[in-house]
């Protein structure tokens, strides 16, 4: 029973704030009402089909190929081709995750999983076209020179303090 509370623990919380802001403040409750139904609506449209593809991908792609393009003797081309699979990605970045762990499974390199999940937050093509049209490409480009070299840095890093906890098991 007590893990099976603690499985829906954040679901638990969401409810019990939204309860108690319903009750002493109905107006700002309802706002939390309707952001939390909104939100809960759009996970369902997203996670299924992402799933479905995550099954896809376990089921048809070899476990070699995933190696050979993304595993750890991929080198810089599975640096650049994590870097436009993810620039490539449509929905939010909770969406990235479940690839990405189904990557990991089928032996991608643990920097280039950080490196994938990092470039879908903030380096997906949709997202450049509106930046330029509202901030201007000289920003969107300065922001994507800061950006780009920061997530292949932060890959490695991740990879580097993480992998005596692999090796553990862990």
């Amino acid at each position: 029973m007590k893990d099976a509370l603690r499985g829906y623990g954040l679901f638990i919380l969401v409810v019990g704030i939204d309860a108690f802001l319903c009750w002493n403040y109905p107006v700002k409750g309802t706002g939390a009402i309707k952001g939390s139904l909104s939100y809960l609506v759009e996970m369902l449209l997203f996670i299924p089909p992402i799933f479905v593809l995550v099954g896809l991908l376990d089921v048809w792609v070899p476990r070699a190929i995933v190696e050979r393009s993304v595993g750890p003797e991929s080198g810089i081309g599975g640096v650049v081709l994590s870097i436009l699979v993810a620039t490539a990605a449509a929905g939010p970045l909770y969406v990235g995750f479940p690839v990405a762990a189904a990557l990991l499974r089928k032996g991608c390199r643990l920097a280039n999983a950080v490196i994938f999940l990092g470039t879908w937050a903030t380096v997906k093509i949709p997202m450049l076209m509106m930046e330029i049209k509202f901030m201007g490409l000289a920003f969107s480009l300065l922001r994507f020179a800061l950006t780009l070299p920061s997530v292949i840095a932060m890959g490695y890093l991740m990879e580097r303090v993480l992998r005596p906890q692999r090796a553990k098991g862990v």
